[in-house]
């Protein structure tokens, strides 16, 4: 085998996603604002680009993991942009968490020029992306699916396909962050009134994470919590920002999400308190008279 493939952004998702295409063959071309990033990646092989247009010219199919809505646009049509550079029937896979309407349009956009689409947001974090076996919620049109279907199989473990347009697989994403975002704030509310009643943090931990009450998001990010290490793996502004699409989903037909609104005013408020950047897990910081666990 030896297709190129492109992949711009190499964050904790994105340089999982980009090795998990080297071990299955391909010849990856990357592209990061970091340019040093990109170029340790290339040194283990690969091809380091300077821009997103450089990565297109090479490439049939081009995979976007950067941020947001705004990251996605100047990778396609902004300055060094790879919309103009890609050839006909060429294939963009944005993996990003935006707004499933917002997506909808991108399609159209990208179909004026000729180019196909997938709405392919990802999850399942960097450990899973780093050994292929992270989640793709995708939907897109049949004939982008037989250009870069085995692309998405290299890179997930499970990748659903939800649908022939645009659309489903950011509304399911959305959904998903959701409920990882209540999920978190309810953790971290769980453990700061046991903190608060001066119960044994580990014990706690310990318990919970064998009895009903137990999530996924307690496991895994109250053990940063008693690690004291808030070192981001997703950042607090992450669901600031997610959170803030899962509302404005629902403010357009007017349905109430009154946990999701809770728990987005808890992320801000870590946020302006100066964790935007830390661990999502530091949400747990805004409840007051605690004493969290130090780093060890």
């Amino acid at each position: 085998m030896n297709q190129n493939i492109g992949l711009i952004g190499l964050g904790a998702m994105g340089m999982g996603m980009a090795g998990s295409l080297r071990r299955a063959g391909y010849r990856v071309h990357v592209c990061d604002v970091r340019t040093e990033v990109a170029q340790a990646f290339a040194a283990d092989g690969g091809v380091a680009c300077a821009t997103p247009s450089d990565v297109a010219q090479a490439c049939e199919v081009l995979i976007s993991v950067v941020v947001n809505a705004a990251q996605t646009e100047a990778v396609l049509f902004g300055e060094g942009g790879a919309a103009a550079a890609l050839k006909p029937g060429s294939v963009f896979v944005m993996c990003s968490t935006v707004a499933p309407n917002w997506s909808i349009e991108l399609e159209q956009r990208l179909a004026e020029r000729n180019l196909l689409y997938l709405d392919a947001p990802i999850s399942g974090g960097a450990a899973r992306a780093a050994s292929g076996e992270m989640t793709m919620m995708t939907a897109g049109r049949p004939d982008a699916y037989a250009k870069a279907g085995q692309v998405l199989d290299a890179m997930a473990g499970k990748v659903y396909r939800l649908g022939d347009r645009a659309g489903n697989g950011s509304k399911i994403k959305i959904i998903n962050q959701l409920l990882a975002g209540v999920h978190i704030a309810a953790a971290a509310e769980a453990m700061a009134l046991g903190l608060r009643e001066g119960v044994d943090a580990a014990a706690l931990y310990e318990v919970i994470t064998h009895s009903a009450g137990n999530s996924w998001m307690f496991e895994n990010r109250m053990e940063h919590v008693l690690a004291g290490d808030y070192t981001s793996r997703s950042a607090v502004d992450i669901f600031v920002k997610d959170l803030g699409l899962v509302l404005d989903t629902a403010r357009a037909s007017k349905f109430p999400l009154p946990l999701s609104a809770t728990a987005h005013q808890m992320f801000m408020q870590a946020s302006t308190a100066g964790h935007a950047h830390e661990d999502d897990s530091a949400v747990i910081k805004i409840f007051p008279g605690i004493s969290l666990p130090a780093k060890g």
